[in-house]
């Protein structure tokens, strides 16, 4: 199996341990930030829903002033 870094290909089973074990390292760091990502959308879907929320009160707070 090869891999791609900087524009130049690697074959895998070429690496010794201490590149299998950097590639892995990498690969679960990038696993950790996709999911990371997905936490922050879910996030931003959440706060976008609150201040929605907060819009509808402080437009019936403004209704109930007049």
């Amino acid at each position: 199996m090869a891999i791609t870094i900087d524009g130049k290909e690697y074959e895998i089973e070429d690496f010794n341990d201490n590149a299998r074990a950097q590639l892995a390292s990498m690969q679960l760091a990038d696993q950790k930030i996709a999911q990371l990502q997905s936490e922050i959308a879910m996030a931003q879907t959440a706060r976008n829903a609150y201040a929605q929320a907060l819009a509808a009160e402080l437009s019936d707070l403004d209704d109930d002033a007049e």
